[in-house]
């Protein structure tokens, strides 16, 4: 009897939620059209463009659609389903429609966009049918991320043209949606993605926690987060699992390029061009090494860059590293429940670039019509006024405020349209000191091995960071001990352009296993020699 109650007990379990579950949750497949979305986008924004795309279209068509959200974790969670997925699709392809045998060497030649002019005949013709293929993997549009991963898989032709640049010139302009802002793409040449909103970084800091602290000035630099005050009350995101923290990253080390460059001029006063060069390696190191102390003080390094801005909401930690529009949100949000201000939100003015968050079309797009009609929806200017208008304005969210900045140009020139903004000071395009962002200094594989290097710098070897900052703390940050922890010559600009560039990008994977193994345990010899100095000093 007893085993019998336990059993109906856990059926009961499993099958309440399926009973209580809303109308809303079951609408997908009963509409007259369908369209099928991947993205990294947070519940609010699903909400909102479901609701909001599901009118529009409506309106135009006089059809039903709605949108079945696949969300299966960050940008870089989404790019390796997709590379995954279209493997499968084309080997059947390859087999099957074509009727030719598959290889290792088909395998990895579809999808190089890099195959040399001398590659072989049978690597040749699988990229050009690859090209030439309507191969899909089931799913019509990619949405949000960062533009590093877009290019990526606009290289590998996963994402195809959509169109949408020749059926709306008239928005894709200096006045509209510039090519490129302060050196940041905003589009790609081919069409193949498009930037939908911007995206900065800034730091999410909570109020009581830097009181508790004993901190009277919030953070307004990266480098303030380095006070060793935030020890163990930082928190962070794996920048191998969340695209938008890897830029974030990048955007402390150009940063610091930047100053580097000032630097040498003021003090040699050579010429500017003959000293990039060398500004670009002196501020990589001093980037990475401001990084290295920032996670120092980090409480965790989390997969999910949405968690950070919560924990400092409940003052788990007292500064997170975030996306502008997390942290404006739970800014709004703590102060909407508390009645006053608990948290603050800051973006280094000189210290971001303003990213776009793109949107494409995915190759094969099984509802090809529908999915353009959802971009041509998130460009046009009823889309873009989902991001930033107010909850209940006329065209705006019904229920969440979005906190984002859109990606038009023309909507900051809507002066009518600045009481019903929720950040109606903010005017991307009108910045007084932005960063400018340099494409040669750390796009393409350098960002990728970027996230690496943190990676082993401050994840994989967390605890003996972690430690040997506590002692260095404590035995009044000795010179010898900082330096000792602090040396980067494993992972110097060069060496990442040289040994760790060619382990990542090896057709063998087992060559990056290997570095990050030799990195890492580089950097635990260093923190842990690094740790007895400073203890060595105390005494």
């Amino acid at each position: 009897m007893q085993r019998a109650l336990i059993i109906l007990s856990l059926i009961t379990v499993v099958a309440l939620p399926f009973v209580l579950r809303t109308k809303e949750h079951t609408t997908i497949g009963k509409a007259d059209d369908t369209v099928v979305i991947i993205t990294p986008h947070n519940e609010a924004i699903r909400h909102e463009y479901s609701q909001g795309f599901a009118e529009w279209y409506q309106r135009r068509t006089g059809r039903t659609v709605t949108i079945d959200w696949r969300v299966i974790g960050g940008t870089s969670e989404i790019t390796r389903f997709l590379e995954s997925e279209y493997v499968s699709s084309f080997q059947h392809h390859w087999t099957q429609t074509l009727d030719r045998p598959w290889s290792i060497d088909v395998q990895a030649a579809f999808a190089n966009h890099r195959l040399p002019k001398d590659a072989a005949p049978e690597a040749r013709a699988a990229r050009q049918a690859f090209l030439e293929s309507d191969v899909s993997c089931g799913i019509d549009v990619f949405f949000g991320g960062g533009s590093f991963d877009f290019i990526r898989q606009a290289n590998a032709g996963r994402i195809v043209d959509s169109g949408l640049m020749r059926r709306h010139p008239e928005w894709f302009n200096d006045q509209v949606i510039p090519a490129e802002f302060t050196g940041e793409p905003y589009l790609d040449k081919q069409g193949r993605w498009l930037g939908a909103v911007l995206s900065s970084y800034g730091m999410l800091y909570n109020f009581d926690s830097l009181r508790r602290l004993g901190i009277e000035q919030p953070p307004r630099q990266w480098d303030d987060i380095t006070d060793p005050r935030y020890e163990g009350e930082v928190a962070l995101c794996d920048p191998t699992k969340s695209s938008s923290i890897a830029k974030a990253f990048e955007n402390v080390i150009q940063q610091n390029m930047y100053r580097e460059w000032d630097r040498l001029v003021r003090e040699t006063g050579r010429p500017r061009a003959e000293l990039e060069k060398e500004a670009v390696r002196a501020g990589w190191e001093r980037g990475l090494r401001l990084l290295q102390r920032i996670g120092a003080n980090a409480r965790y390094f989390t997969d999910s860059s949405q968690k950070p801005p919560i924990d400092v909401l409940h003052g788990n930690s007292a500064v997170g590293m975030c996306i502008d529009f997390y942290g404006r949100y739970q800014e709004e949000s703590a102060s909407q429940r508390s009645g006053e201000k608990r948290l603050g939100y800051f973006s280094p003015p000189d210290g971001t670039v303003l990213s776009p968050d793109p949107i494409a079309l995915l190759r094969g797009a099984p509802n090809r019509e529908v999915a353009i009609a959802f971009m041509e929806y998130v460009l046009s200017m009823d889309g873009q006024k989902l991001w930033n208008f107010k909850v209940g304005t006329e065209g705006g969210p019904g229920r969440f405020a979005l906190r984002r900045l859109p990606i038009r140009r023309d909507f900051y020139a809507q002066e009518e349209w600045k009481t019903l903004r929720s950040d109606p000071e903010v005017s991307p395009y009108a910045g007084d000191n932005p960063l400018i962002y340099n494409q040669a200094w750390t796009s393409g594989d350098t960002f990728r091995a970027m996230a690496f290097v943190i990676r082993v710098m401050c994840l994989d070897t967390h605890p003996e960071l972690v430690a040997a900052w506590r002692e260095i703390i404590k035995a009044g940050m000795p010179e010898d001990a900082l330096a000792v922890m602090g040396d980067l010559s494993s992972v110097s600009y060069d060496n990442v352009q040289g040994r760790i560039r060619q382990a990542l990008t090896s057709k063998n994977k087992v060559d990056e296993i290997r570095m990050a193994n030799e990195l890492a345990n580089q950097f635990r010899r260093q923190y842990d020699r690094a740790a007895e100095m400073a203890r060595q000093s105390r005494r």
